[in-house]
């Protein structure tokens, strides 16, 4: 019976599953409460000049989570991340920066070569 449990767990494929995650922006009146925002979820930086921490959380609880820091006596203000939401695929976005070889010096600013952006390289 043992030796079936040892060889079923060697057999097993180790499961890794990405939870999605949300930051949250908590801006504080004071930072000595720092202990207590601990329990809401992780800390992820800290602005003591500003007074505003990042605390990051599981996505799913990020409603409930965010209505419970709210209510804190020593929170400001509470305002989600919207990092999630911003396309982050900037290569397609960034122009064509390779010079044209045009064989001679351009004598006018008409004769510049316009600049392509990556959306129209096809024409």
């Amino acid at each position: 019976m043992e030796k079936e449990i040892v060889e079923a767990k060697a057999n097993a494929a180790p499961s890794f599953q990405m939870t999605a995650r949300r930051a949250l922006i908590v801006y504080v009146y004071n930072l000595k409460h720092l202990r207590i925002l601990k329990r809401y979820g992780l800390i992820q930086y800290v602005s003591r000049r500003m007074k505003y921490v990042v605390l990051y959380m599981d996505a799913d609880k990020e409603k409930e989570t965010r209505g419970k820091v709210e209510k804190l006596h020593f929170v400001r203000e509470v305002i989600p991340s919207y990092r999630a939401e911003i396309a982050m695929n900037f290569g397609e976005k960034i122009g064509n920066t390779k010079k044209i070889p045009t064989g001679r010096p351009i004598s006018s600013p008409d004769e510049v070569p316009e600049i392509r952006l990556a959306e129209n390289a096809h024409i």
